[in-house]
């Protein structure tokens, strides 16, 4: 397994390495059609919103009225199944501005610091160094900076007015924010209301009453009101510049509606998009070059479309090669991929709330696997609160008033495995996972779950205090080495400088500070010429990383390569590529389903030489051997004290909450208090987590909690909050 992760590496970093010359070289010649014409160079524009699922009239909604978007979809193709990677922003705008998936390359817990592998960058790094005019207003989040590499403008003005030459194809991103989770939280009667909270239609997993209702209500509000304005305008735009006939126009919601069991969630609710492409006719065919009536006006697709194919779509409408490294699929273009049979999601910790959970759906089944089934689904998270209907649910629920499907969320445990049958049954309240009659579809989707998990190397089974350690030691972030100049030996005017980067994976942008210049930083493909009155000025970048200092050139300036430095740290990818680290997570997280050999293979596992290893055997003895009578109870308390010094913050968190619950707080609680106060900022969170959950155990660990919220990492205040007023409110 070794020698195989270490070839698997080195054939990523060698598409990485190719990846890297497309973007910083020479692109070589555009391909051309077969009647020797070049192929169109189409612009593209992408009006994104949030928080929305398939609410729309075009979707089959009799609640809403959307006159706008449903003349979009008149114009277009109406996607049926698309979907997100993640029920939550950063994470699938992560994988939607990659074509990676986020469990692959570190991007996946909420607000994270990713450090992605070297090969990765921005998708529209690729379509810049084609000549295209890239703009993105505004929102980036994609769990690292967006590098000046990424957009020539990025801001709350930028479109594709803004281009240097009006004949230069574009790709311009909108994104509006009307329709997003937090724009729901208006208290009722003070926002216009276009929907009868009376007439609407609640899924069953929701109480029905007044407060529910409304914020029902007010999200479809949001969409017609608000939302259908917006794009208009943008369309509108478009036709005044008389542009409609040469641009693809891309609508999509970046992950579903933004309410309880929705937002953040992997069910259909959480994950299933609108999508909305108007290919206009003359780039049909280049669009779909099998089949161009597939794009006629007015159509459907029912193909299983990702986010994480997005990029690669784009690339291949614009006639550049896909590069290898990508995970996800041209859906359209030259390049069109065939069909998907499944689409995959992930969720990792939520703001201040930890979980892991992996899924896989095909055109039918949904198949979800809880790696912390041990925790509840309704874990505090304190923005998520805000929402009315949370608020009336944990009401409700604390009233003993829920009944049914509304009663899900509350379980304090989750099923290890749920499967769903989406057409019978697309509100995912009935899991089918223990049905005898749907076992061979379980083993099916079981199996492939796994086979993603080991294609795309996920991360997510390593805690992160173990993660964040691999990636970024002492929490410090790397500085990209600047760039140098190298003019071309001769006296022409204007003069040719290349610009170079020590670090090959870099990329380099530049700047002429002469009287023409009007724009930001452009993306280096090749020597710049240089005027005698006109600066120089370059940067070199990298995902996750912080920009190099900027240098600069003048005429006459000598070159200066860099003196040899110090090797940079491997990458973590690299790190990991030289172990079976996540071969052995995945082993031992089978022995979920044989409990039988489970606590002797724990045991063993606490010898583990790999920290994480360790971590989730101690998480498994603590599940397994929580009984006061459990015969291998005195064993694990053994085990646990000795771990209190375990090198791995993780397992050292893990083993001190396991005693503080088994009734030794005496031995766990100090450690806990230790590493609220020193580890780096997420082992700060476990700490700050399992302190919140060892009830009135945590009380001589008052002063500490209370210490921490002031602390930097403010998901380690937000769990200390809530500590806090579960304990007063405990007496």
């Amino acid at each position: 397994m070794k020698n195989m992760n270490r070839r698997a590496f080195l054939q990523r970093t060698a598409a990485g390495l190719g990846a890297a010359a497309l973007a910083g070289t020479s692109l070589g010649a555009d391909p051309v059609l077969p009647d020797g014409n070049p192929p169109p160079r189409p612009n593209i524009l992408w009006i994104s919103c949030e928080d929305i699922s398939p609410d729309l009239g075009c979707y089959g909604s009799d609640y809403i009225h959307t006159p706008v978007l449903d003349q979009l979809a008149a114009q277009g193709t109406r996607y049926t199944r698309a979907f997100a990677h993640a029920g939550v922003c950063a994470p699938a705008r992560s994988g939607i501005i990659t074509g990676m998936y986020p469990s692959s390359i570190g991007s996946c817990p909420m607000r994270c610091q990713a450090v992605p592998p070297d090969e990765v960058k921005c998708f529209t790094e690729y379509l810049r160094a084609r000549g295209y005019y890239c703009t993105n207003n505004v929102k980036t989040d994609y769990q690292f900076d967006a590098p000046a590499s990424s957009w020539d403008q990025n801001s709350n003005r930028a479109d594709w007015r803004g281009r240097p030459d009006a004949d230069q194809p574009f790709f311009a991103v909108i994104n509006f924010t009307s329709t997003h989770e937090s724009q729901i939280r208006t208290p009722p009667g003070k926002q216009a209301q276009a929907h009868d909270p009376a007439r609407a239609q609640l899924p069953p997993y929701y109480p029905d009453t007044p407060l529910v209702r409304n914020d029902w209500a007010c999200y479809h509000d949001n969409i017609a009101l608000r939302l259908e304005k917006q794009v208009a305008q943008v369309l509108a735009k478009l036709e005044e510049d008389r542009l409609a006939d040469d641009t693809i126009v891309w609508f999509w919601g970046d992950h579903g509606r933004g309410l309880p069991r929705a937002k953040r969630w992997l069910y259909d609710s959480g994950i299933h998009v609108p999508l909305i492409i108007r290919v206009p006719e003359k780039l049909r065919r280049w669009a779909h070059p099998a089949d161009p009536a597939a794009l006629a006006a007015g159509g459907t697709c029912d193909d299983l479309v990702a986010f994480v194919d997005f990029a690669p779509t784009m690339l291949s409408l614009a006639g550049i090669p896909v590069p290898a490294h990508m995970q996800g699929q041209a859906f359209l273009g030259p390049q069109k991929a065939p069909p998907r049979q499944y689409i995959y999601g992930a969720r990792d910790r939520m703001d201040e709330a930890n979980d892991l959970i992996r899924m896989v759906r095909d055109q039918r089944y949904k198949y979800i696997r809880n790696f912390m089934a041990h925790v509840s689904y309704g874990q505090d998270i304190e923005y998520m609160h805000l929402m009315p209907t949370m608020q009336e649910m944990r009401r409700l629920h604390a009233e003993g008033k829920l009944q049914g499907p509304q009663r899900l969320y509350f379980r304090e445990h989750k099923p290890l495995e749920e499967l769903y049958d989406t057409i019978d049954d697309p509100h995912e309240v009935v899991n089918l996972a223990d049905d005898p009659r749907q076992r061979t579809v379980l083993l099916r989707l079981r199996q492939e779950c796994l086979q993603w998990m080991r294609r795309i190397q996920d991360v997510g089974l390593i805690p992160e205090p173990d993660f964040d350690a691999l990636k970024r030691p002492q929490d410090s972030y790397q500085t990209t080495p600047e760039p140098w100049f190298e003019p071309e030996p001769n006296n022409a005017a204007p003069i040719k400088v290349a610009i170079h980067c020590p670090e090959a994976a870099a990329s380099i942008v530049y700047r002429l500070d002469g009287r023409t210049e009007k724009f930001g930083w452009r993306l280096y493909t090749g020597p710049v010429a240089v005027s005698p009155d006109q600066e120089l000025t370059a940067k070199a970048c990298r995902l996750g990383a912080k920009d190099s200092r900027i240098v600069s050139y003048r005429r006459g300036d000598r070159s200066r390569p860099p003196a040899e430095t110090a090797p940079r740290r491997p990458h973590w990818k690299q790190q990991l590529a030289d172990t079976d680290l996540l071969e052995r997570l995945l082993a031992i997280r089978e022995l979920d389903f044989e409990p039988d050999k489970a606590i002797p293979r724990y045991f063993e596992a606490l010898a583990d030489p790999y920290g994480p290893v360790r971590y989730w055997a101690v998480v498994g003895l603590f599940i397994h051997c929580s009984g006061a009578d459990h015969p291998d109870r005195t064993r694990a308390l053994r085990e646990c004290s000795r771990l209190l010094a375990d090198d791995s913050w993780s397992v050292r968190a893990a083993a001190a909450r396991a005693l503080c619950e088994w009734g030794r707080a005496d031995k766990g609680l100090p450690v806990l208090v230790e590493a609220l106060q020193g580890a780096n900022g997420s082992g700060r969170h476990y700490a700050a987590v399992a302190l919140g959950r060892i009830g009135p155990a945590a009380r001589p660990a008052l002063a500490a909690i209370q210490a921490s919220l002031k602390d930097s990492n403010g998901y380690v205040a937000r769990v200390s909050r809530n500590t806090l007023q579960r304990l007063q409110k405990e007496g």
